[in-house]
């Protein structure tokens, strides 16, 4: 008898809305079978920076979850970060962007981007020195 192997799930929990605007992201692209990476990097005002991708290659120990349509990838050491966090898609008066709201997070810097948590903190480097991240043209977003 064979045996299942089961992948760990993504504890990140995609909004309906932020799951339909992936959706027409990849239809744009071309490429409705790939899916959303979230994943952290050193950086930015607080020590650590949210990032999104969009990729079509589960790497090994990724934690996957499916929600609205939607693959959901997180690397095990991002999600140590991100886990229990919430993605959603916000509109403002400076437009759309993707909305990370992270239990883990102690402090913030700007809109949101730059984070740091207890576990981990890292003090990292100027405000906004990875660019992006906070709205679909990625500017406008300072520290202080």
């Amino acid at each position: 008898m064979a045996t299942l192997e089961v992948t760990p799930q993504a504890d990140v929990n995609l909004s309906e809305r932020a799951a339909q605007e992936v959706l027409q992201l990849l239809e744009r692209q071309g490429n409705p079978n790939a899916a959303l990476r979230v994943y952290v990097e050193g950086g930015g005002c607080s020590g650590l920076n949210y990032r999104m991708a969009i990729d079509d290659q589960v790497e090994e120990g990724d934690l996957v979850s499916t929600q609205f349509g939607v693959r959901v990838l997180v690397d095990a050491m991002s999600h140590n970060y991100v886990k229990g966090a919430s993605v959603d898609y916000v509109e403002d008066v400076m437009g759309g962007g993707f909305k990370i709201d992270n239990p883990n997070a102690t402090r913030s810097c700007g809109c949101g981007n730059s984070f740091s948590a207890e576990e981990g903190e890292s003090s990292g480097g100027g405000c906004g020195s990875s660019g992006g991240g906070c709205g679909s043209g990625g500017g406008g977003c300072g520290c202080g």
